[in-house]
């Protein structure tokens, strides 16, 4: 991935641009190949050898792609990066070519497809730079290769020598605005590099691992729209969660399950702007009624995310249907009340400023949970099943009020605490009661269910029961026959249709895998936690980038790429490593309260 915290895309380790959304994440593709064939829009740019010999690197501390190209004849070098656009609205993508060594042939091959594959542009010549238009898209390609122009390709083979230098920029405009001259790309590329290294020095994590954590923080920040401090889980749709399956969403928006988590990440990590960021558009997205709260949100906080489907596209390795849009915007998901308000504690206690105005509107989610957390739910997972009361919605309804009851007590807020306290116990006490099976010593995925779900290895996190109650381990250790295999964690048994509404298979969630590390953790079992955090890492690819799930098999990444809720489920694992390992207690890492009973 590069990104320009607006946009990214994602480049093959080819050369070749396969998936690229402008001037938002969320906008129509103009390379989608990922998703069909070269027809379908990309931009190549490699060797003409076939056998020459490819590696590639961030540079360090960026988000700035370098890709190594030696050949028999000599070595060049391939840098990628897209640059925050400038103030006037044209959203870059760069690359420059460096001759290192000798002299290498290379190619290129570009082809612009708006409207996800759809719409072949209008190509032409003048001032000295290729323009594309197509509706209210312009592109403008500005390059000194000289190349041969049709309607549905852009191409040329030409050489580069040591010591020499060749860019090309693509840039966006609106198609009725006249774009501004082409900025310098090498003065980009410094400037670039400048203010991604600046912005890691901000990072205060020294603990195990630190060059993942550092690496996961540098992609969410890529994940982050800078207008609003929005973070999309992912800049991709419809990369499958089982090949030729039907498990294919957008994940082009913003997610109130992620709130908690993400506070943490960045707050824990030193990036309190970031994590303010987050907090305003949190506020923003879900003002008005609490009953009218989404679980996800657009960019700007659109709440019409209508799912369609694009036929013209055969879906990567033919996993239809393609998606835009999320169907699950609708659905009710009882836990984003508990992330919700649970950031806004975290929040508070990172002394990010202006809580207080946030205090109102949690009171008004309070009044509407009262009777709303005894609803079913379609859960964290967002089955496409029937309601059901899911043991961690309800779990998230007890932290709501919980997180409600320490705000007020901590900080000197107005509310009615007790009326918050009792109902937090009478949700604590029905979840024992009905999300427990004795039988088995375990909590379960709903109230009667004989299935669990990896969602529980939160329990602990959460501080609804300590590591170490008898219940817990049960329910860790159920996790453990049930879900993990070959040292990943699955969400829950898709065995039958019954498990979610949707037929066929999905990979192990990584997410999930990295809670079964926190759980261990927290239950003093460090050694097997270490190892599966370490063995944990080497799923992501070679650029230290993950999805959202994993298959041990075939030992591939499956799902959208790259994937926020990996990225900072890595980053809170390491930092409460860091905190037992030093001693402390992992209150003041993210939300644990270890001692506390019920």
């Amino acid at each position: 991935m590069i990104g320009s915290t607006h946009s990214a895309a994602l480049v093959h380790r080819s050369g070749a641009i396969e998936w690229l959304c402008l001037p938002r994440f969320d906008s129509d593709g103009i390379f989608v190949s990922l998703l069909g064939t070269s027809d379908h829009g990309g931009w190549r740019l490699g060797a003409t050898d076939e056998d020459a010999r490819v590696s590639r690197r961030y540079l360090p501390d960026t988000l700035i792609l370098e890709t190594t190209v030696e050949t028999n004849t000599g070595t060049a070098v391939v840098i990628d990066f897209m640059p925050p656009p400038a103030r006037d609205g044209v959203h870059e993508v760069v690359r420059i070519i460096r001759g290192m060594k000798g002299r290498v042939s290379m190619m290129t091959d570009l082809r612009v497809r708006f409207n996800y594959g759809e719409s072949t542009p209008w190509v032409e010549e003048r001032e000295g730079a290729l323009f594309f238009i197509a509706g209210s898209n312009g592109l403008r390609l500005s390059t000194s290769v000289p190349l041969s122009v049709d309607h549905l390709s852009q191409s040329a083979e030409f050489e580069i020598v040591e010591g020499q230098e060749i860019a090309a920029t693509l840039d966006w405009f609106p198609s009725h605005e006249t774009p501004p001259l082409p900025r310098d790309p090498f003065a980009l590329l410094r400037h670039n590099e400048a203010e991604w290294r600046r912005w890691m020095e901000e990072c205060t994590y020294d603990g195990p691992h630190v060059d993942a954590v550092r690496r996961s923080l540098l992609t969410l920040k890529g994940l982050t729209y800078a207008p609003t401090g929005g973070i999309v889980a992912a800049p991709t749709t419809s990369l499958p969660e089982h090949p030729g399956g039907v498990r294919n969403w957008d994940y082009r928006y913003c997610w109130l399950r992620d709130a908690i988590w993400t506070i943490h990440a960045f707050a824990q990590s030193g990036y309190r702007q970031e994590a303010s960021d987050w907090r305003w558009w949190l506020m923003r997205a879900t003002a008005g009624a609490p009953a009218d709260v989404q679980i996800m949100y657009g960019l700007h906080g659109e709440r019409r995310l209508i799912e369609t489907e694009l036929d013209h596209l055969p879906g990567y390795e033919n996993s239809r249907p393609v998606r835009l849009g999320n169907g699950a915007h609708d659905q009710l998901q009882l836990d984003i009340y508990g992330s919700l308000l649970g950031a806004f504690n975290a929040a508070r206690r990172a002394g990010i400023a202006d809580m207080d105005k946030a205090w109102s509107f949690e009171c008004a989610i309070a009044d509407c949970l009262l009777e709303r957390w005894r609803e079913p739910d379609s859960g964290l997972w967002e089955v496409r099943g029937p309601p059901r009361h899911f043991v961690y919605s309800k779990m998230m309804c007890w932290l709501a009020f919980d997180r409600l009851i320490a705000s007020a007590e901590e900080f000197g807020l107005d509310g009615p605490v007790e009326r918050w306290r009792a109902e937090r116990n009478t949700i604590h006490a029905e979840i024992c009661e009905k999300g427990f099976d004795t039988a088995s010593n375990s909590f379960v995925q709903y109230y009667g269910a004989d299935r669990v779900d990896a969602a529980l290895l939160q329990i602990p996190l959460l501080g609804f029961l300590p590591a170490d109650d008898p219940r817990v381990r049960g329910t860790v250790a159920r996790v453990e026959a049930d879900l993990l295999r070959d040292g990943v964690v699955y969400r829950y048994l898709t065995d039958s249709e019954e498990a979610d509404g949707l037929p066929g298979d999905e990979g192990a969630f990584l997410a999930c895998s990295f809670w079964l590390v926190d759980a261990w953790l927290l239950d003093g079992r460090r050694g097997e936690a270490v190892a599966l955090f370490e063995r944990l890492l080497t799923y992501g690819n070679d650029l230290g980038l993950f999805a959202e799930e994993y298959d041990p098999g075939s030992r591939r990444l499956l799902g959208n790429f790259p994937q926020a809720f990996t990225h900072f489920a890595l980053v809170n694992t390491a930092h409460l490593l860091a905190a037992i390992d030093g001693g402390r207690s992992p209150v003041d890492g993210i939300v644990w309260r270890q001692g506390r009973r019920r």
